[in-house]
């Protein structure tokens, strides 16, 4: 059951996943028509739908699909998400009957206050909180609340699929490459998205594993980013991190 990336808005993936009975859930449901057109050229039945957080463009489809669909909608705890039916915690379990799919839910703070993500199925399902080369800008939580909810991410394995919900990963590249530019892993993964973007492919998924060895944002112990950091005075591994994410905010290619 392979995810099928539905794209919305400038460059959101919406994550289509359907059984061979016609029995479908998405990701982050950010608009409704991707997803309508998507159901009706496969002749599917939406069953369920996912959330990672309360952002829009992640959840502003979801009262229209539910005006036509008798879907089951999952959702962090938290109030801004009126159309959630069940509500999930750390080490939640969602269980679907239809597609037979079952995730377990971990809490990643620091995109959002609330954020979750999905792990199940050798797929990891992020939301804002990981980017293929790079991570969620720190809208409600703290540098140390995002980097543990990385660190959580870091620890699964790494043949682990992330499906982000963002195309991101060429802009990613070009910062990445200015703090950790003689990693060969990022040159070739570097390489590899650019070719992906050329043909107008996309450059998800990746692997956990790609990127523990490429993404600066998973690399603070690295000694390339922690000299990369301590040249802009910050030798403690939160400071390492915080410092990264500042400049990445401020970057411009």
């Amino acid at each position: 059951m392979q995810p099928v990336p539905l794209p919305a808005f400038s460059d959101n993936y919406i994550w289509l996943l359907a059984d061979d009975a016609g029995h479908a859930l998405v990701v982050d449901p950010g608009e409704a028509a991707p997803v309508e057109q998507a159901l009706a050229a496969r002749k599917l039945q939406l069953q369920a739908i996912l959330l990672t957080h309360h952002h829009a463009d992640h959840i502003g489809g979801v009262p229209a699909l539910l005006q036509r669909h008798d879907a089951v909608v999952y959702a962090p705890h938290d109030e801004r998400i009126a159309t959630a039916h069940h509500r999930l915690a750390e080490g939640d379990r969602v269980q679907l009957n239809a597609p037979s799919l079952q995730f377990r839910v971990l809490e990643v703070p620091g995109h959002t206050r609330s954020h979750i993500a999905y792990v199940g199925h050798g797929m990891l399902f992020c939301g804002d909180t990981l980017f293929s080369l790079g991570c969620g800008r720190l809208f409600e939580g703290s540098p140390a609340q995002m980097l543990a909810s990385l660190d959580k991410l870091a620890a699964l394995p790494g043949e682990t699929r992330v499906y982000c919900a963002h195309e991101y990963t060429l802009a990613n590249a070009a910062f990445a490459l200015t703090v950790d530019g003689d990693n060969p892993a990022l040159h070739e993964r570097h390489a590899q998205v650019r070719t992906q973007r050329e043909a107008g492919q996309p450059t998800l998924p990746s692997t956990l594993g790609q990127e523990c060895a490429s993404n600066p944002f998973l690399r603070v112990d690295s000694p390339a980013i922690a000299d990369w950091a301590r040249g802009h005075g910050a030798r403690m591994r939160v400071d390492r991190f915080a410092v990264l994410r500042a400049v990445k905010d401020a970057f411009r290619a």
